[in-house]
């Protein structure tokens, strides 16, 4: 398992959240500066500098419930809200196109491109907000700087670690269906045709070298695939022309989106609660990034915002039959974030939160999120 996995993990889910976030807004038809400032919070908190520090430092990765619990709150830190069916078909979609994606790499590498895909369009979202934007760049700055270095081999442990985490999810999603490359189990159909890995040949041709390593004979035979040599390799830079598709806005163009549980999702969900319990290491990281993004407070309207509801499903009528149908294990509904007492702990969590404190003096916070949420206000 790779402890340089979870940054990874949490940009490209966050992406895909935003993609669908922009998708639904549209297709609800909310005001355009309500929905800015939706994606503008939400972004805003996602990006947040010492979050991000955080995230950046090796550490295992969070099991599927602890995941979902954060991003739950990221998803609420603006004047939206999401009904827990419609949180749950959020985080499905966000999940399956991700792993799509990540099967679909034609090298292990290529992860790196797909997240850059995501940052690429999530400033593409926020170009009229140079504060947002700087956030974004610095976050770039930091997945070049961290990953650049990583050989082959740490990058194929990656994508390992990324496949062991998706391995049980299955929920057949409606675009995937219609475009041929999702079977009615839930499970991707790989291609066998297309631009091979960068830095490869085109299979057809065997090569045969004798003991001194020369070449003595080569035998070509024929394949079932049509494979091509990709014109040139994806720009791994701040700005430029990643090449690779995977990880760009699949809805851009309005479509319908559905998800359904597959046979297969619904015969794990008596062993899902076995998946989904963190391990104790992955829950102390859970509760340590709690603490320092203030527990992520779920916001409130203030002075004349009005809040509204967002509903990922066509109809009311359609989100209340998908949670009642929902298998109870399968849905990410709580867990807890419990404080360790050793005295240690305690004082390592009171000097990040002392770390996060405003320096202009404020009247006393009614909730525990109140001083961070008022630092991002500022950014």
């Amino acid at each position: 398992m790779s402890a340089r996995t979870l940054p990874l993990l949490f940009l490209n889910l966050g992406g895909e959240m935003l993609y669908i976030l922009d998708q639904r807004l549209r297709a609800q038809s909310i005001p355009g500066e309500k929905a800015r400032k939706v994606m503008n919070d939400i972004i805003t908190t996602m990006f947040n500098k010492k979050f991000m520090e955080e995230l950046f430092k090796p550490q295992e990765l969070y099991s599927k419930k602890a995941l979902r619990t954060v991003y739950d709150r990221l998803a609420h830190a603006s004047i939206m809200r999401l009904n827990q069916a419609s949180m749950d078909k959020l985080y499905d979609l966000m999940t399956m196109a991700f792993k799509y994606q990540v099967l679909l790499c034609p090298r292990p590498k290529d992860i790196l491109l797909v997240t850059f895909n995501h940052l690429d369009a999530i400033k593409d979202f926020i170009r009229d907000s140079p504060g947002i934007l700087n956030q974004v760049d610095e976050t770039f700055r930091q997945l070049i700087e961290t990953y650049s270095c990583l050989s082959a081999g740490e990058f194929q442990l990656i994508r390992q670690t990324l496949l062991i985490f998706f391995q049980d999810m299955h929920i057949r999603v409606s675009i995937f269906l219609k475009d041929k490359v999702q079977n009615s189990n839930g499970r991707f159909v790989l291609p066998i045709s297309g631009p091979v890995p960068w830095g490869t040949e085109v299979p057809g041709l065997i090569r045969i070298f004798n003991h001194n390593g020369d070449e003595v004979k080569r035998t070509e035979f024929t394949t079932d695939g049509n494979y091509v040599t990709p014109q040139r390799e994806g720009s791994f830079d701040l700005y430029g022309d990643r090449v690779l598709k995977l990880g760009t806005n699949m809805y851009s163009v309005s479509r319908p989106v559905e998800t359904h549980m597959s046979g297969s999702s619904k015969n794990l969900a008596s062993h899902a609660k076995e998946n989904i319990v963190p391990n104790p290491l992955a829950k102390e990281e859970l509760n340590f990034l709690a603490r320092l993004l203030g527990g992520l407070e779920i916001k409130e309207p203030r002075g004349s915002e009005t809040g509204f509801r967002l509903n990922l499903f066509t109809t009311d009528e359609e989100e209340e039959h998908a949670a009642l149908t929902r298998p109870e294990e399968l849905s990410y509904k709580v867990i807890n974030i419990e404080a360790t007492q050793e005295p240690g702990r305690r004082a390592e969590l009171s000097r990040i939160l002392g770390e996060l404190e405003v320096a202009d003096p404020r009247p006393a916070s009614s909730g525990k999120g109140e001083d961070l949420l008022a630092l991002m206000d500022e950014l």
